[in-house]
C-alpha cells in the first residue's frame, strides 16, 4: 500500500495476520497429544528451540574463517538490517555461542552451564543478547517455533477451599502440557515422539510439575479415583504460549540493583502475601512465581552484569545451571528449563577470576569472548550503520573518513607485533585482508601471537566503537554549526584527539600511546589522500584498460612460453619483460616473486572467463593499483606541479578538472578542495624535489 493512507481497518488486518491463529483458542489435552505426535518438535526443550531458532532465520558458511554466519545477526531481516553485526571476531563469538546452545540441545553438558558473554564495554555482547531475545519472541509466534502450556479450570468445583478468583489458574511456570503425564506414561509418549522426530537431538522431559500444579493434580486425582483422563478432560485447557519479555513470559532480563541489598526472591519468587490469609503459609498456592527464573522458564534468562552480584547471591545460579532447579525460601525445589545467558565486562571478570571461592561458579560457566572488531573496514560499517539508523544532517561523508576512524580503533585493540618486519599499521591491514602475496606475513601466526600476548584475548581492550561513533556524531554536528556540508578524516581526527582525555573509560596510562596511534592513522590517511590526488591528476580509465589488456597478453605469452603480436608492426615478439616489470615494481614485487604474481593474475583471469565474466583490470585490486601507479609515472611529466603548491598559479579550469576527478572518486566539491590543499602540496613537493 505504498503511497496510500492506511486505514484503521488496514492496520487491524495487518495486526490480526501477524498473530498466531490459535493464540486465543483453548484446546483439549487430547488435541495436544495428537498435535505433538504429528509434530514432535512442539515438545522441544528451551535449548533445542533456541538452537533451531538460529538455523530457522538462515545461515551462511564462511569457508575462509570456518565460521557459520547466522543471518539474524548479519542481515537482521526482522528490523530491516538495523541491528546488523560486523566483523569476523563478532561472528566467531556468535558461532561459538550457538554451538554451545546446540551442544546443550543434544544433552552434551552445556545445557547445564551458564553461557557467559565476556567482553569490553561496547563490544556488542548486550546487543546480541537483546537481538536473540527479540528473535526468540518472533520465532515462538511462528508455526515452526510454536509451544504450548496449560491452565487449570473449574478448580473450585472440586477443591472447596479454592479462592473463587483462582478458579482458572495458568501453569505458574508455563510448563509443557506433557509434564501433566506421570513419568512412566510420559516416557511412553516421548519414545513414540523420538521415533518420528527429524532432528539432531532427542526429546527428553523428566520435569516434575511445579508445586502448585502438583497440589491441584493430587487433589483432583483423589477426587476422580486416580482417573487421569477425567482430570485432564475436565480441568485442563491447552493454550498457545508466546514468548514476551514485556509480559515477563519465557524471556526475562535480570539486572542487579543495590549491590549491598540483593534478595534471592528476585530470582526464585516469594510468598504471595495476599494469599496467605486464604491458603495458609505452607500451602503451595500461596507462593508467587514472579522470580526471574520462573518468568524465563521455557525460554531465555538474561543476566546483565552478572559478576557484579554478591558471591552468595550467585549460589542460586549454581542450582539453576547444574541441577536445572531453583530452591525458593521455605518452598520445594522447582524444575526449570531455560537457556541461561550472563553478560559481564572485563573489570568484574578479572576480579572474580582469581577468587578461589568462585571456583564452583566458574566451573558451571561456559565463557564466550566478545571482543572488539579487528578489521577496520568492518569497523567502518558499524559507523555507517549508526548513520543509517539516525536522522543525519545533510552532510557528505568523505572517502576514508570512517575507515580511518576504524583504523584508529583497531590499532588500540591489537597487540603490537614482535617482529621488526611488520608495523602495527601493517598488522591491522593484514587483519583487514589487505595482504599482498609478496608480503611475507602469516596472518594466522599473527593472530596466535596476539592471543598469547593479550591478557585474555586480542580485542578485549582498547577504544570502543561507541566512543568513536560518538566523536563522529560530534564532528558532524560541529560541521553543521560551522556551515560545512562535509565530514572529512581531518575533522574526525581533531575530535578524537581532543576528547581522548575526556573519556572516562580510557585509562590515563594509555593516552600517550593512543595519541601516537592517531598520528600513525594521520600518516596512513596522508598516503591515501596523496594516492587519490595522483589518481585525479593523471587517471585515464581507457588507458588503464588498454595497459591492463597489454599486461595480460604479455603475461599469458610469458607463462605459455609463446610470442605476442607487436602493436605497431604486427610481428610476433617475445613478451616485453621490461614492460611487465615496470608494472610489477609498482607493487614492490621482487624479481624472485614475479612468477607467483603473474600466475596469480593469470588464474584470476581464467577463473573469471569460466564464469563468463570479461576481463577488466578495475576488478583486480592489486593489478589496478599497479597500473594506476605506472600511469602516474607515465603522465606526471605533463602536470603543472607548481600550481599545486601555489594557488595563484592554478588555472580555474585546471583546478575544476581536478576537483571533478575527485568528485568522481566520491568526494564532495568542498571535500575535494580540502584534499587538494592537504595532499596536493605533498604530491607537488615530492615530485619537484625528486
Amino acid at each position: 500500500m505504498t503511497g496510500e493512507i492506511e486505514t484503521l481497518a488496514d492496520l487491524s488486518k495487518h495486526y490480526r495476520d501477524s498473530v498466531p491463529a490459535d493464540l486465543r483458542e483453548a484446546k483439549s489435552f487430547e488435541w495436544y497429544l495428537e498435535e505433538v505426535y504429528a509434530d514432535p518438535k512442539i515438545a522441544r526443550n528451551a535449548h533445542q528451540r533456541v538452537a533451531d531458532m538460529f538455523d530457522f532465520y538462515g545461515t551462511r558458511y564462511d569457508e575462509d574463517a570456518g565460521v557459520v554466519e547466522y543471518l539474524m545477526a548479519s542481515e537482521d531481516s526482522l528490523h530491516d538490517g538495523e541491528n546488523v553485526f560486523y566483523g569476523r571476531e563478532v561472528h566467531e563469538s556468535i558461532h561459538e555461542f550457538v554451538n554451545k546452545v546446540k551442544s546443550g540441545a543434544r544433552g552434551l553438558g552445556p545445557e547445564k552451564r551458564i553461557k557467559l558473554l565476556l567482553g569490553p564495554v561496547g563490544s556488542g555482547k548486550s546487543h546480541f543478547d537483546w537481538l536473540a531475545r527479540r528473535y526468540f519472541e518472533d520465532y515462538t509466534m511462528r508455526d515452526e517455533g510454536r509451544m504450548y502450556t496449560f491452565r487449570w479450570t473449574n478448580i473450585g468445583d472440586v477443591i472447596r477451599d479454592q479462592d473463587p478468583s483462582d478458579n482458572v489458574v495458568q501453569s505458574p511456570m508455563n510448563q509443557d502440557p506433557i509434564v501433566l503425564l506421570p513419568q512412566e506414561q510420559r516416557d511412553i509418549v516421548i519414545e513414540r515422539l523420538n521415533e518420528n522426530l527429524d532432528a539432531p537431538y532427542t526429546i527428553r522431559n523428566d520435569q516434575a510439575l511445579d508445586p502448585a500444579s502438583e497440589f491441584y493434580m493430587d487433589r483432583l486425582l483423589a477426587h476422580y479415583d486416580d482417573d487421569l483422563e477425567s482430570v485432564l478432560e475436565n480441568h485442563i485447557e491447552v493454550i498457545r504460549l508466546v514468548a514476551s519479555e514485556n509480559k515477563r513470559q519465557c524471556v526475562e532480563t535480570f539486572e542487579p540493583k543495590d549491590k549491598k541489598n540483593q534478595d534471592e526472591t528476585e530470582l526464585t519468587g516469594d510468598v504471595n502475601y495476599s494469599k496467605l490469609a486464604v491458603y495458609g503459609e505452607s500451602d503451595p498456592r500461596a507462593f508467587d512465581y514472579a522470580g526471574a527464573f520462573c518468568n524465563a522458564n521455557r525460554g531465555i534468562f538474561s543476566g546483565e552484569e552478572l559478576l557484579k552480584l554478591q558471591r552468595e547471591f550467585l549460589y542460586d545460579f549454581l542450582h539453576a545451571s547444574q541441577e536445572q532447579t531453583i530452591k525458593p525460601k521455605n518452598n520445594p525445589r522447582i524444575d526449570i528449563d531455560q537457556v541461561i545467558v550472563g553478560r559481564t565486562n572485563m573489570p568484574e571478570y578479572r576480579e572474580k577470576k582469581g577468587d578461589e571461592k568462585m571456583e564452583a561458579f566458574n566451573d558451571r560457566t561456559k565463557r564466550i569472548d566478545f571482543p572488539y572488531v579487528l578489521e577496520y573496514e568492518q569497523e567502518a560499517e558499524i559507523y555507517r550503520k549508526m548513520l543509517r539508523n539516525a536522522d543525519v544532517p545533510d552532510i557528505h561523508v568523505e572517502p576514508h573518513t570512517l575507515e580511518m576512524s576504524g583504523l584508529f580503533g583497531v590499532l588500540t585493540r591489537i597487540v603490537e607485533p614482535d617482529s621488526d618486519t611488520i608495523t602495527l599499521v601493517q598488522k591491522a591491514k593484514a587483519y583487514n585482508g589487505e595482504l599482498d602475496d609478496g608480503d611475507d606475513v602469516d596472518v594466522r601466526k599473527l593472530r596466535e601471537e596476539g592471543e598469547k600476548k593479550a591478557d585474555i584475548a586480542e580485542g578485549m581492550d582498547g577504544v570502543s566503537a561507541r566512543f568513536i561513533g560518538d566523536e563522529i556524531a560530534e564532528a558532524i554536528m560541529d560541521a553543521t554549526h560551522r556551515g560545512r556540508k562535509y565530514l572529512s578524516p581531518l575533522s574526525s581526527f581533531t575530535h578524537l584527539e581532543e576528547n581522548l582525555e575526556n573519556h572516562g573509560s580510557i585509562p590515563e596510562e594509555n593516552l600517550e600511546r593512543y595519541h601516537r596511534y592517531l598520528e600513525m592513522v594521520r600518516e596512513e590517511y596522508k598516503e591515501r589522500a596523496i594516492e587519490d590526488v595522483r589518481h585525479a591528476l593523471a587517471y585515464d580509465i581507457d588507458e588503464i584498460r588498454r595497459q591492463g589488456e597489454k599486461y595480460m597478453d604479455h603475461v599469458m605469452a610469458y607463462i605459455d612460453d609463446a610470442t605476442v603480436e607487436d602493436e605497431l608492426t604486427g610481428r610476433d615478439q617475445e613478451p616485453d619483460e621490461k614492460f611487465l616489470r615496470a608494472v610489477e615494481e609498482k607493487l614492490n614485487i621482487p624479481e624472485d616473486r614475479k612468477d607467483d604474481f603473474r600466475q596469480e593474475v593469470s588464474n584470476w583471469v581464467s577463473r573469471r572467463a569460466r564464469e563468463g565474466t570479461s576481463f577488466n583490470p578495475q576488478d583486480n585490486d592489486r593489478l589496478r593499483r599497479a597500473l594506476e601507479r605506472k600511469l602516474w609515472e607515465d603522465k606526471k611529466h605533463n602536470i603543472n606541479f607548481s600550481a599545486l603548491v601555489s594557488a595563484n598559479e592554478l588555472d580555474d579550469d585546471e583546478r575544476n578538472a581536478w576537483v571533478d576527478a575527485l568528485v568522481d572518486q566520491g568526494y564532495s566539491r568542498d571535500g575535494a578542495r580540502e584534499v587538494l590543499e592537504f595532499a596536493g602540496a605533498e604530491v607537488a613537493k615530492s615530485e619537484l624535489e625528486g
